[in-house]
């Protein structure tokens, strides 16, 4: 402490001896202690190891970017590939990969568990989920492919499908959606919202892991676009910034607690387009081949073949001598 305090008196340029001596010593450090670790004892927030602890959002994290180099290897630049080599790069990240998310689910199962007091074979379930998930890999990659076309067709500055896989926030962002719904429809919990909340951060798009999105999906920009646990998106759909498929309300029961688990969010049907910062509301139904325009507020289902707008306020320009 007092070479700290000397140290701090130097960089700061102010004497040491100004400083007063009792704000932080051994005795403040051990109350503080103390109160902490009695709080902890008293309720929830802390992950011991020795009840196997919670999953580890940072190799959940790392687990996550290796399976993205499974599914477009090189783009990332943490590693070289060669056609010669690439069946062995790959295995090795593979086994991983495995081995990481394995892991990881079997913290997550036995997390439920221990609130659950259930008498799953945690581990054995982790390995069966996590291989289920990297069998599916090459059928998501397919997928992948018809979401960056589905950009590079809508997007008249993309040049290229590399492009679109290198650079696009919103083809990263259903990258790791595509992953982290697997997970979600196998009943993993935590890491699904773990990994939507790593590309919410990393995209500024918020996808929850329950959506269900068909192929040849395309978020164009993508700042702010918000889709709900229950939403059902169909095929050929794009939407644009700042759009938000939310829920309308929240049914409550007779303790004025949320009923969770029901379907409460938008149908978009195929071929729809959904400009910039409309907001659809509640389980209602968008027709298939409807554009919504910009700014639109929905709470009501549409037909198909419709085209949704919202009309212009009054615009005043003054030009000025």
């Amino acid at each position: 402490m007092t070479e700290l305090r000397q140290n701090l008196a130097h960089e700061c340029a102010c004497p040491a001896a100004a400083r007063d001596r009792d704000a932080w010593n051994e005795d403040v450090a051990r109350e503080i202690t103390g109160k902490l670790c009695d709080d902890y004892s008293r309720g929830p927030g802390v992950s011991y190891m020795e009840r196997c602890g919670i999953p580890q959002q940072e190799i959940i994290v790392h687990t996550l970017e290796q399976m993205l180099e499974l599914l477009f290897p090189g783009y990332s630049g943490h590693r070289a590939f060669t056609a010669t080599g690439q069946f062995f790069a790959i295995g090795g990240i593979l086994n991983h990969v495995h081995d990481g998310l394995s892991a990881q689910i079997a913290k997550a199962l036995a997390f439920r568990c221990r609130r659950e007091h259930c008498d799953m074979d945690c581990f054995g379930q982790a390995e069966k989920i996590s291989a289920d998930l990297l069998r599916k890999l090459p059928a998501i990659r397919t997928v992948l492919l018809d979401d960056a076309q589905a950009a590079l067709d809508g997007d008249p500055a993309a040049q290229s499908l590399d492009e679109v896989i290198l650079a696009y926030p919103g083809f990263k962002c259903i990258c790791i959606h595509r992953l982290a719904h697997e997970l979600y429809a196998a009943n993993v919990p935590l890491i699904p919202r773990v990994m939507s909340e790593y590309a919410h951060t990393e995209t500024g798009i918020d996808i929850n892991p329950g959506a269900t999105i068909g192929s040849h999906f395309f978020i164009d920009h993508g700042t702010g676009v918000v889709i709900g646990e229950t939403a059902i998106i169909g095929e050929y759909v794009k939407l644009y910034q700042g759009v938000t498929l939310g829920a309308l309300s929240f049914p409550k029961d007779s303790g004025g607690n949320i009923i969770k688990g029901r379907k409460r969010h938008p149908n978009i049907e195929d071929h729809v387009t959904i400009y910039a910062e409309a907001t659809i509301l509640g389980d209602v139904t968008i027709g298939h081949h409807t554009v919504i325009g910009g700014n639109v507020w929905l709470t009501q289902s549409i037909p198909p073949h419709s085209k949704v707008t919202v009309s212009p306020s009054k615009l005043s320009i003054v030009t000025r001598s």
